[in-house]
């Protein structure tokens, strides 16, 4: 118990302190989340994928291992989850929304900024690969499971090519696989930005929570907590050792794949009519109760 309260005063607090800060302003002010949103999107996360992967020394061997555990943890855990409902004879579309609920995590608002507490930025900028490979997974996968199998590959593909971290990725990739150096002007430019995404990401956080109303179904809850909080946790440390990931790269995975459902994945469930009000409880109280079960974790994560 010493142990863990550092940690959750230390690296958990300050995140939910951010995002209290963002949901009081979403109750005083009513701003425009969208427009927030978007410039978090398209200019300060790409910033912050490029200066993170040209900043650190990220070996092409560890990127792919990261890539390849974080679509197997996705996969996994939809199976899982499908397994799950298929057993309890769950009604198509509650089984669909479970899948989605335990397959896409909070890897960016959350995840990112707990593991540069927890870890530094070495970790944060692996944590980023698989933040990555999630939102690639959610715009494609995720969205074919919500719409129930009706989505064309091709506007999954758009989906997904008009996500500009990816291009940010490419670019910052391309730069380090020739060794050529970023201008001062220009670096300084986008670390800037880059700096401002996770704490801009954290109000983001905050103002989506504060807009929720939440109606608890214990049973479906209990469901969805066992499975993201609880199984895939214990799944992640296997995988990390299957896929031979050891320090940062092993700390930023593991912790990316422990954490609760994405609060994107509400989008994607009243776009396609998908349980909306189960998928809302889900994210809410899985966020709620992540320091619960993310305290023991990076606890653990730390040591070894």
């Amino acid at each position: 118990m010493y142990l863990l309260l550092p940690i959750l005063r230390d690296q958990i607090l300050p995140i939910f302190l951010a995002a209290g800060i963002g949901a009081a302003f979403e109750r005083i002010f009513h701003p425009d989340i969208k427009s927030l949103s978007r410039v978090s999107f398209y200019i300060l996360s790409p910033c912050l994928v490029f200066s993170s992967i040209t900043n650190n020394n990220l070996p092409a061997i560890e990127f792919w291992r990261i890539a390849a555990f974080a679509l197997a943890t996705v996969l996994l855990s939809g199976i899982l989850a499908w397994t799950v409902g298929s057993i309890l004879k769950l009604r198509p579309s509650m089984t669909s929304a479970l899948m989605i609920t335990c397959m896409f995590v909070n890897g960016g608002y959350y995840g990112i900024s707990l593991i540069l507490f927890a870890f530094g930025t070495s970790a944060m900028s692996r944590a980023i690969v698989y933040y990555l490979v999630s939102i690639v997974s959610m715009y494609s996968l995720g969205v074919f499971i919500a719409s129930n199998g009706l989505t064309e590959p091709k506007e999954a593909f758009t989906r997904v090519a008009k996500v500009p971290a990816l291009y940010a990725l490419l670019f910052a990739g391309l730069l380090r696989w020739q060794e050529w150096h970023t201008p001062a002007w220009l670096y300084r430019s986008v670390n800037l930005l880059g700096e401002a995404a996770i704490p801009v990401m954290l109000l983001i956080l905050g103002m989506q929570l504060a807009k929720v109303k939440l109606i608890l179904r214990w049973q479906w809850i209990s469901l969805v907590i066992l499975l993201r909080m609880l199984i895939m946790p214990v799944i992640a440390f296997g995988l990390a050792s299957l896929f031979q990931l050891t320090g940062d790269a092993r700390r930023a995975a593991i912790t990316e794949a422990s954490m609760p459902t994405a609060v994107i994945v509400t989008v994607l469930a009243l776009e396609y009519d998908l349980e909306p009000t189960l998928i809302t409880e889900a994210v809410v109280v899985t966020t709620l109760i992540s320091p619960l079960t993310l305290t023991p974790i990076i606890a653990i994560l730390q040591m070894i």
